[in-house]
């Protein structure tokens, strides 16, 4: 009697894998994105926009520019919301004179400021008569051509006193300042703003910089709370690690002026020659120019 062939039982089929919900998968991407946002704005660049007249005639209120955030090392104000992740400074580079920088206010004033830096560890600094003493010697300061600006949305009559308001050729209303070039003992050279004399501002006493800071000053000399003045009517001396990082791009400026009802005027209101992918490290050329009695920061 042949034997009967019993089948066995065939392999069970592998279960379905579960698809993942379109609500885990939009939750993933935008966890990515977070990450990679994250690292880019805390050790790549990050935006700033110009919030006064500190640093005219380079910067203007309405201006957009790029921080790079690698130049000087990374604390945890590198960090959004200046989160406690970093200890220190770590990968330290000291500015150059001349540097234009972002960095955290005092705690005073705890908010994002741009200066220029002139003064570094162990320098000396003066103000005589409008003129910057670095290191017992005098900065060269020459006369150039008189700044003018627009009277705009951004820079409104109020900012500009009636001593220094005029016309230009098309009848439009304008302030005119005093301009001079300043050149550091390293070479770097840029632009500065003098509406005359200010005491306080113009004439100081001689400050000593201590080790692990930075003395910073705005171009628009008369109208920038700086390192001249104490908290909180300025910055006092800039500790190192409170320094975000160095001003390189601008990629946007406006006059104020654009109704964001109106989508021309976003283009009628844009300063496109201000628009220029360029170092702030000097302003030799018209593109490069760009990149407060009171003190206001």
């Amino acid at each position: 009697m042949a034997e009967t062939e019993i089948p066995l039982d065939p392999k069970p089929a592998p279960a379905a894998a579960k698809p993942r919900s379109e609500l885990a998968d939009t939750a993933f991407f935008l966890v990515k994105l977070a990450i990679i946002v994250l690292v880019f704005r805390s050790f790549l660049f990050s935006p700033f926009n110009i919030p006064s007249q500190s640093m005219l005639p380079r910067l203007y209120v309405g201006d957009y520019l790029f921080v790079s955030k690698w130049n000087y090392g990374f604390s945890r104000y590198s960090l959004p919301l200046s989160l406690p992740l970093i200890p220190g400074r770590i990968f330290a580079h000291d500015p150059a004179r001349g540097d234009v920088v972002v960095f955290r206010g005092p705690p005073e004033e705890d908010h994002d400021v741009i200066k220029r830096v002139i003064g570094l560890p162990g320098d000396t600094v003066q103000m005589r008569h409008g003129q910057v003493i670095l290191n017992g010697v005098p900065v060269p300061k020459q006369p150039v051509a008189d700044f003018t600006i627009p009277l705009t949305p951004n820079y409104p009559a109020a900012e500009c006193p009636a001593d220094f308001q005029d016309v230009d050729a098309k009848g439009k209303q304008i302030c005119r300042y005093k301009q001079f070039r300043e050149t550091l003992p390293n070479g770097k050279t840029y632009m500065v703003l003098d509406r005359g004399e200010f005491p306080t501002a113009d004439d100081t006493d001689v400050y000593s910089v201590p080790a692990g800071n930075v003395f910073v000053m705005g171009d628009n000399r008369d109208d920038s709370g700086d390192s001249r003045f104490a908290p909180p009517q300025g910055m006092g001396y800039v500790p190192m690690e409170r320094i975000e990082g160095k001003a390189v791009i601008s990629f946007f400026s406006t006059d104020g002026s654009a109704n964001w009802f109106l989508p021309w005027t976003w283009f009628s209101a844009a300063r496109w020659k201000s628009i220029a992918v360029t170092s702030t490290s000097t302003s030799n050329t018209c593109a490069a120019r760009r990149f407060s009695t009171s003190p206001p920061a």
